[in-house]
């Protein structure tokens, strides 16, 4: 029973089921027993934690401790699990984030929900399902993905080229270093030491004052030696045991003094400095105004960029100068605007009011003291210096200018004109400020006081009546006899007044009046006063004075070329007037001169009226009847007016003066067949091939055929050209175009060979090189145009090295180059070609395609200035306009090349020569072409 009740009682401590027996020493027993033995611990139990125990963990309740980079027992564990820190990140990512806020309504959960499930058969199947369904379209996209990679990648570094391409163009430069240039480049190696390769932080450490009291001496230089040394040998001394010095304690003389206590106090000065700056921060606050703290700093910075010690040195050097010589203004000026530089002007203004009392009389000292000096200082300042000096212009127009109240201004004014009124400054300045009636009755007493004055005279004249303003520059006359602007202001006032016939006779009375009086005829100054009057609106003095200066002082045989030169100027200037006259004199001179003619005629024509030109026309075929282009410049006029039975008499006139004539002829079939009057041309045509057979009158008469659409006709007259102008080759190849638009192919091919081979027998002389660069380029473009892009560049530099003068070819080879290329292919062209309207076009499109608009304009306007020809010039410049310019714009592009009618050009030939387009004007064949033009450079 004991065992049993120890048994009982054991297990019940340990926990186990059983039931205890009954018996009265069980009663006992577990009337002494706690009800918590046997029950497991409560969580974060610690015992003894009442009595002040403290809790602790051993190694044996959590396993070994282990870094998070350890590696974990198993020693075939996968890449991603090695580490203890590994599987820990792995255990803390498979608790998935279901959350609602990383919940999409169309996709979803951000993560998979299933990625912590198991991973089964079934599961590995559908993956290699999926992973064969991608793999199988991923081939049939596969050459479209390639090739799009490809292009992708071309495209990229065309815009982002690598850094080799970049610095192509300097690398090229290296092929003109010399074998000792590149020997002499220094070898790359670090040339520091080892304490600069090996940087240590700098150790400062205080030194204390008794080492500078120690080593105070060291330094001493001595010159001569002590006798008590020679006495004694320099080793024993005169003082036994070395104490019982003459110069008792801190007595002893020093050759340097230093003074601890001063230094004690400058660092208590740093110290207090310092601590007086944090106290500004202290708890938040601060005792400085940032704003106003900003304002002193603005105020302390220096406006100059020397060095202090050059400004020390500055300061001494002007002040030795002042002292040296203090009545010397200079000295006090330069001494004032020192210290004004340096931001010290209050020195500046106490030093130039000194320099006042040391130069009373010097008008710059004083104008200096009036600038440096506040609004209402400065006017006290000057009231001193006008004391001073009583007759001075210039203080008194300070003075003046210091005044903002404008009747303040006149008073001043009126006052330094009561002192000086000789000024024609101050007369000038006061006039100014006065209205109209008050400026007339001051300038008539002026002209008094400066009867000498040319402006004052003329500034008169302007504001008096017509007959006060001719007694005024009478009397201006008699007072200055030597002044040509004087008769000029007179012819203009008498053209003002309509009395015009006096202009003439007033300039003439000028010249004679002023060589009387010695005055040398300058034609260049009157040309010039000619050019003002001229832009001043006063045209009949314009032309008076050009009538009589512009044959002074020039050789006669120098005349006709001088005069042409005048007009030039006189247009580029804007004078017109002037410009006409001068072509009027000049054909008054030389009626019989053509070129005169034709030149007064093309003025006209550009900057006249159609009625002024079909007037000087009129009179140039009557003085040169022989002349062909004056008369078809006057039928031309006439008939762009509409007056095209006006344009068919001239003709007629033009026949009797030049019977036979080809040009004449074929204006008169162009006009005919322009204006739809198409048998009237037709009869003008046989009628010049029996009176004056030419080849370009056959051909005029095959093509008016062809574009009319008798084939039959155009092929006979044809035949019947080529029987009397075999070696024409136009006409050879207008007969393949037409047997190519009849389909008769073996024809045209044979009519083509045949122009051809008469073409290289008649002008390949001097067609060569022409007909050089064309062949070269066809090659480069056919090459091109199949793809192969290696074989046209290297067909470009051998062109290039044969032809290095070829503008046509640069202007190709900058767009075969890859964009960041070209702009230094432009280069190279224009060093070769700097004056080549293909190479100025390419430049310009080169712009157009970067985006830089007004470059790109300015480079269209150079191109068709040197070229006007040109029209694939004009083409490109108004599709340009189109897409960056104004309607404006537009217009003005267009009207420049109606005016030009440019005639060749490779795009522009092809729309102009179209047998479609025979009837259009310039206007329409540019935008037609412009309409063709791809912006694929």
């Amino acid at each position: 029973s004991f065992k049993a009740a120890s048994g009982g009682t054991g297990g019940a401590a340990g926990g186990a089921p059983a039931m205890p027996l009954a018996s009265p020493l069980m009663g006992g027993l577990n009337k002494k027993k706690k009800p918590f033995l046997g029950m497991s611990a409560p969580l974060g139990y610690v015992p003894g934690l009442g009595r002040g125990a403290t809790g602790f963990t051993t190694r044996s309740d959590i396993g070994p401790a282990r870094d998070a980079n350890d590696p974990v027992d198993d020693r075939h564990a996968p890449p991603g699990k090695r580490t203890v820190g590994d599987q820990m990140k792995k255990n803390d990512d498979d608790d998935e984030d279901l959350n609602d806020t990383n919940y999409d309504e169309f996709n979803g959960y951000a993560g998979s929900l299933f990625s912590s499930g198991p991973y089964e058969k079934d599961d590995e199947e559908a993956d290699a399902i999926y992973a064969a369904l991608d793999k199988r379209m991923d081939e049939r996209r596969k050459e479209r993905r390639e090739l799009r990679e490809k292009e992708e990648i071309e495209k990229y570094r065309m815009e982002r080229p690598k850094i080799q391409q970049q610095f192509s163009d300097l690398k090229r430069k290296l092929a003109e270093v010399t074998e000792d240039e590149w020997l002499s480049i220094p070898e790359v190696g670090d040339a520091r030491n080892k304490r600069q390769r090996n940087p240590r932080h700098e150790k400062l450490t205080p030194v204390p004052d008794s080492f500078f009291a120690k080593h105070l001496q060291t330094g001493e230089n001595h010159t001569s030696v002590d006798p008590l040394q020679g006495q004694f040998g320099g080793l024993a001394t005169s003082f036994p045991g070395g104490l019982n010095t003459p110069y008792p304690g801190g007595m002893t003389p020093e050759a340097g003094e230093l003074d601890m206590r001063k230094i004690g106090q400058a660092r208590n000065t740093l110290m207090d400095m310092r601590l007086s700056q944090v106290s500004d921060s202290v708890s938040g606050q601060t005792v400085v105004d940032p704003k106003g703290y900003l304002t002193d700093l603005n105020s302390m910075i220096p406006t100059h960029g020397g060095d202090i010690s050059d400004i020390k040195k500055a300061r001494l050097l002007l002040k030795s100068v002042r002292e040296t010589n203090p009545h010397h203004p200079p000295a006090w000026i330069a001494s004032a605007r020192l210290e004004e530089v340096t931001g010290k002007l209050q020195v500046a203004r106490n030093l130039i009011m000194k320099g006042t009392e040391m130069c009373p009389k010097s008008e710059d000292v004083w104008l200096e003291a009036a600038r440096l000096q506040p609004g209402d200082t400065a006017k006290a300042v000057v009231a001193q210096a006008v004391r001073h000096l009583p007759q001075s212009v210039r203080i008194y127009i300070s003075a003046a200018e210091l005044e903002t109240d404008i009747r303040a201004k006149k008073r001043v004014l009126r006052k330094a004109l009561e002192n000086v009124s000789k000024s024609v400054r101050l007369w000038k300045i006061a006039v100014e400020l006065e209205e109209p009636e008050d400026a007339r009755i001051m300038l008539s007493r002026a002209v008094e006081c400066c009867p000498t004055s040319v402006e004052l005279w003329l500034a008169l004249a302007r504001l008096e009546t017509y007959e006060n303003a001719r007694r005024v520059l009478n009397k201006a006359r008699e007072n200055i006899p030597t002044d040509r602007h004087i008769w000029i202001t007179a012819a203009k006032l008498e053209e003002a007044n309509g009395n015009t016939q006096m202009v003439e006779k007033i300039i003439d009375r000028a010249i004679t009046s002023l060589r009387a009086n010695g005055v040398e005829i300058n034609r260049e100054q009157w040309v010039q006063d000619a050019e003002e009057c001229d832009k001043a609106g006063s045209v009949a003095t314009c032309q008076a004075v050009i009538r009589a200066v512009i044959g002074i002082g020039i050789e006669e045989e120098d005349c006709k070329h001088t005069w042409m030169e005048d007009a030039d100027s006189c247009v580029a200037h804007g004078a017109l007037e002037c410009a006409r006259a001068i072509y009027a004199h000049a054909l008054q001179v030389f009626p019989s001169k053509k070129s005169v003619w034709l030149r007064a005629a093309y003025f006209e024509k550009n900057h006249g009226t159609r009625e002024s030109l079909e007037a000087l026309l009129q009179r140039a075929v009557a003085h040169c009847p022989k002349a062909e282009v004056l008369w078809l410049m006057g039928a031309k006029s006439k008939w762009l007016a509409g007056d095209v039975p006006a344009a068919r008499s001239i003709l007629a006139l033009a026949f009797q003066a030049n019977p036979n004539s080809e040009e004449i002829w074929l204006a008169a079939v162009k006009l005919e067949s322009e204006n739809n009057e198409y048998e009237r041309a037709r009869r003008l045509l046989a009628k010049a091939r029996s009176s004056a057979p030419t080849a370009r009158v056959f051909m005029k008469s095959v093509r008016l055929e062809w574009v009319l659409g008798n084939i039959d006709a155009a092929q006979e007259l044809c035949t019947e050209a080529l029987r009397h102008y075999e070696d024409f080759p136009k006409l050879w190849m207008m007969r393949g175009q037409i047997e190519e638009q009849s389909e008769n192919i073996d024809k045209a091919r044979e009519a083509y060979n045949q122009g051809v081979r008469l073409w290289a027998l008649e002008k390949m002389p001097y067609y060569n090189l022409k007909m050089q660069n064309l062949i070269l380029l066809e090659s480069v473009r056919l090459e091109y145009r199949a793809g192969l892009k290696n074989i046209s560049n290297t067909l470009m530099a051998k062109a290039l090295q044969e032809c290095p003068n070829s503008g046509i070819l640069w202007a190709e080879a900058v767009f075969l180059e890859a964009r960041p290329q070209r702009k230094t292919k432009s280069v190279d062209a224009l060093k070769k070609c700097e004056h080549d309207p293909h190479v100025l076009l390419a430049v310009a499109k080169l712009f157009w395609s970067e985006r830089k608009v007004t470059k790109a304009r300015e480079w269209f306007l150079r191109t068709v200035k040197i070229e006007p020809d040109l029209g694939d010039a004009w083409a490109f410049f108004y599709k340009f306009e189109l897409q960056h310019g104004t309607e404006e714009q537009q217009r003005e592009v267009k009207k420049r090349c109606e005016n030009a009618e440019p005639r060749h050009g490779e795009l522009w030939c092809a729309e102009s020569k179209h047998v479609l387009n025979w009837q259009k004007n310039i206007g329409e064949i540019l935008v037609l072409v412009a309409s063709k033009i791809k912006n694929t450079f």
